[in-house]
């Protein structure tokens, strides 16, 4: 191992100076808030999150507006099932009301034979 160095306490210390230049470097390099590229690139990215807005809004009534529907044909569902519900019942109510007076009708023709009968005797 002959050609192992072993780092002293100079070779870190350059090495910590060099790295901090390094990072200055590399922020000095960065463009400045108002360089043209930046407000450029703002104003793309303020763009772009504002048709996301937009469409997200669209969504949002697409959703609302099928909701809506949605509802609107369920109330009429209701309604139709309601107006058939109350339909059978009157028909029920009418079929009782002919079968009773089906039943008196009978009953009179059965009183008159039966008056008859005691009439021919």
């Amino acid at each position: 191992m002959s050609g192992y160095k072993d780092a002293n306490f100079n070779d870190r210390r350059t090495a910590a100076a060099n790295a901090r230049k390094a990072m200055l470097e590399k922020f000095r390099a960065q463009p400045s808030p108002d360089d043209p590229a930046m407000i450029a690139a703002r104003a793309a990215r303020q763009a772009t999150a504002e048709a996301r807005e937009v469409r997200a809004a669209e969504r949002r009534a697409e959703r609302e507006a099928e909701q809506a529907r949605k509802a609107a044909e369920a109330a009429a569902r209701k309604a139709e099932a309601e107006a058939e519900l109350a339909r059978k019942a009157e028909e029920a109510v009418a079929e009782a009301a002919r079968a009773v007076a089906l039943e008196a009708e009978r009953k009179a023709a059965r009183d008159a034979r039966y008056a008859a009968r005691k009439a021919r005797r």
